[in-house]
């Protein structure tokens, strides 16, 4: 039932959100999408050092003004990224950008792309999981989709990235070209208003790709907003803050596990990461599954009473 597509995932067709959320809510468990988000994680950082090995490889071998420019991009991750664990990320792409080599950088792409690969096979069981599907596609389609999805989602980080940079460098040079103070400080926030919704946009962009490509459907819709992608959105961002805040005031993680406590910083983060990616897959699929079993209920195909595991 989860595969019919709707033409938008905001109209309940009469369904409760209470109901949907209690459905969502016991699919979770019922999936166990609390350990598919550690696997996740774990094939989130296995892919992280090689791709930053082949980005800067390449990067290091065109121009150091250019790797230069991408240590900036980099700097925005800080915004999510917890400090101790972005500390860490940063010094392993400036160690990889400074020994940049020709033969890094092939055994660096052909690593990058086959980790990432594996990274985004794990996001397609899990998003099959989620839809109660099984996997149909030949290997080498499943693993050529995924590798093709990853350099798509990367590049739309790269943008995303360069879209705060460029944001911020706008609004310094619009304030510093504007002469009258007060009309310089309101040009320069309605810059940044601009910069933050484009950057929200390109975020949900990246939700909405990864929920089109990774379940095995047979029927899709392109869907540019969805309720799961705005409350994954919503989770991601609050848990990303609340896993920074918890940090600055309770730092066990250094404590517990010394110099791997910026590691399991940085693993932690990923799990949070796929955990609201399957949260918002979850409640699109419930969304469906629900308007399609009313339907079925109000012709006939099914009786009234009827309902399915783990919603009885």
């Amino acid at each position: 039932m989860a595969q019919s597509p709707l033409h938008s995932l905001w109209n309940f067709q009469g369904a409760s959100p209470a109901v949907v959320w209690k459905r969502t809510f016991r699919a979770m468990l019922s999936d166990n999408l609390l350990s598919r988000a550690a696997e996740m994680g774990y094939y989130f950082l296995f892919a992280l050092f090689p791709t930053l090995v082949s980005a800067s490889t390449i990067l290091g071998l065109a121009a150091r003004q250019a790797s230069s420019i991408y240590d900036h991009l980099l700097h925005y991750l800080a915004l999510v990224v917890p400090s101790d664990a972005y500390a860490m990320v940063i010094q392993t792409f400036n160690q990889t950008a400074a020994a940049a080599t020709t033969g890094k950088l092939t055994l660096g792409l052909v690593a990058a792309l086959w980790s990432a690969s594996v990274g985004f096979a794990a996001i397609q069981d899990g998003m099959n999981t989620v839809y109660k599907v099984r996997e149909t596609r030949p290997y080498w389609k499943a693993r050529g989709s995924a590798i093709l999805v990853t350099v798509l989602l990367s590049v739309m980080v790269t943008v995303n990235l360069a879209v705060l940079l460029g944001g911020d460098l706008l609004a310094r040079l619009v304030y510093l070209q504007i002469g009258h103070h007060r009309l310089a400080i309101a040009a320069a926030i309605a810059v940044h208003g601009v910069q933050w919704t484009i950057a929200a946009a390109m975020l949900l962009l990246q939700f909405s790709t990864v929920y089109y490509f990774a379940p095995d459907l047979r029927a899709k819709r392109w869907h540019w907003v969805t309720p799961g992608a705005a409350i994954g959105i919503l989770g991601w961002i609050a848990s990303s803050i609340g896993l920074r805040a918890y940090l600055h005031f309770y730092n066990s993680f250094s404590i517990t596990y010394g110099s791997l406590g910026a590691v399991i910083v940085l693993l932690t983060w990923f799990y949070l990461t796929g955990l609201m990616l399957l949260l918002g897959a979850e409640i699109n699929s419930e969304i469906q599954a629900l308007i399609a079993e009313n339907a079925m209920k109000a012709s006939g195909e099914l009786p009234a009473e009827a309902c399915a595991e783990p919603f009885c």
